[in-house]
């Protein structure tokens, strides 16, 4: 805890996705899953990995942003900064000038992400502790003391979060126990991506099956024909009893939206997942109203850009799923507070976890929510997607579809260095490059 930060480097990690098709869906045709993947040194040979999520061109900038950052960063004492990590991470989403290309929003915001997530790595590495178990021994003031409630006071106040999680003492031992045991729920999107044929879809659903998968979800939203034969696929490949969600990525319009879903009811997805622009609060409110009749969710938050979203959403009863993600909001300090957000209005919190690194990132959240503030698994589950977890020095473990709890330091968010440097973005030795010529 008395590591000295003494440098931060970053670098554009980037890995062929688009060639298999891996991620693609009705707005991000050819994605290549990438990463600013963050390293900070200290003075005592101690190292915290960080990273936010890309899709590959642009990522570059997100490098610019964290370079901005490490200012503010290098130089701190460990025990500096989570001693008031409020008022860190203030230090990195407010400063007086960067704060204007955000505040808190767009590549700002998930150069933040990335830090942040180093950091709590870092710390969570000085305890020798994964991440998930650091926050559950966490006192519930102390986690309360992580989080920066200014704007969010009049959907949550710091005495209404002390008071949920001071609740959720009573049954926390046996519930880390039970989560040991038999994991967190998870569901799949790996069977049906956009771009897959309908024998690949059939295929991979059909083999999810026999590892155990009962959920799955599947990206829709191109072509509303094409999309009725491939829910119907689907639906017919898993059986009625199975769960389906359905991903649309932010395609429609709000009246399009409505009849596009409308059509795809007979399906019976438990929700529609950014059916229109993410931060159309009161398109999402309309669509969730017309679409409640049929039984249908509205999901969202993978890009929603911060709490104060997060708090109109729920405050507009505009999504029935919240979905916060690792890298989009300001890293653990800022999804505790949605956590919590979502937890008092009474929804369901099914994180984003699509992407690389995601799901090693996102797995520790997830079990802090049921151990410590939602108590329930009613509606609940995780995203998990089959890729590039060959990458992590502590790959996420899946067993009857559900995530196990890591057992090692720190925020599971380490990639080996050969990975790195195979995929590093220009120079690595990977095909990548070859899609981001001048």
């Amino acid at each position: 805890m008395l590591s000295v930060i003494r440098d931060l480097t970053v670098k554009d990690v980037r890995f062929p996705t688009s060639v298999e098709q891996l991620g693609s869906d009705a707005m991000h045709t050819d994605p290549d899953y990438s990463a600013a993947y963050v390293v900070l040194e200290t003075d005592c040979n101690l190292r915290g990995f960080g990273l936010t999520f890309t899709l590959g061109k642009g990522t570059e900038i997100v490098v610019c942003a964290v370079k901005a950052l490490a200012g503010l960063v290098v130089g701190k004492c460990l025990r500096e900064i989570v001693s008031d990590f409020r008022g860190f991470y203030r230090l990195l989403s407010s400063d007086s000038q960067m704060r204007w290309l955000g505040p808190e929003k767009g590549v700002i915001h998930l150069a933040t992400a990335a830090v942040l997530n180093a950091v709590w790595d870092l710390w969570a590495r000085a305890e020798g502790k994964p991440l998930w178990k650091l926050l559950v021994d966490m006192d519930p003031k102390q986690i309360v003391s992580c989080i920066d409630f200014r704007y969010i006071t009049d959907a949550l106040t710091e005495e209404e979060a002390l008071e949920i999680l001071v609740k959720a003492q009573e049954g926390k031992q046996q519930r880390e126990h039970q989560m040991l045991m038999e994991g967190y729920p998870a569901y799949t999107t790996s069977c049906a991506w956009i771009g897959y044929s309908d024998q690949l879809l059939q295929q991979l659903c059909t083999d999810a099956l026999r590892s155990g998968w009962t959920k799955f979800k599947v990206k829709v939203g191109a072509d509303l024909e094409d999309d009725v034969r491939r829910c119907r696929l689907i639906r017919e490949t898993i059986g009625p009893n199975n769960t389906m969600m359905i991903d649309a990525n932010q395609r429609w319009d709000v009246a399009e939206a409505i009849e596009w879903v409308s059509r795809l009811a007979e399906f019976k997805p438990l929700w529609i997942e950014e059916p229109t622009s993410p931060d159309d609060i009161l398109g999402h409110a309309t669509i969730s109203k017309a679409l409640a009749p049929y039984g249908i969710g509205v999901a969202t938050g993978e890009q929603c850009h911060n709490r104060v979203m997060f708090k109109q959403f729920l405050q507009a009863a505009a999504l029935q799923f919240v979905q916060i993600d690792a890298c989009r909001l300001g890293s653990v300090n800022e999804n505790l507070a949605v956590l919590l957000m979502a937890h008092k209005f009474k929804v369901p919190v099914c994180p984003h976890a699509g992407g690389v690194g995601l799901c090693e990132l996102m797995q520790h959240l997830i079990l802090f929510d049921y151990i410590c503030v939602s108590v329930s698994l009613s509606n609940r589950m995780c995203e998990f997607v089959d890729h590039l977890h060959e990458h992590f020095t502590s790959p996420v473990v899946i067993q009857n579809a559900c995530y196990m709890p890591p057992k090692d330091p720190g925020y599971s968010c380490e990639m080996f260095e050969s990975s790195v440097r195979r995929h590093q973005f220009p120079d690595g030795d990977n095909s990548v490059k070859n899609n981001y010529r001048a």
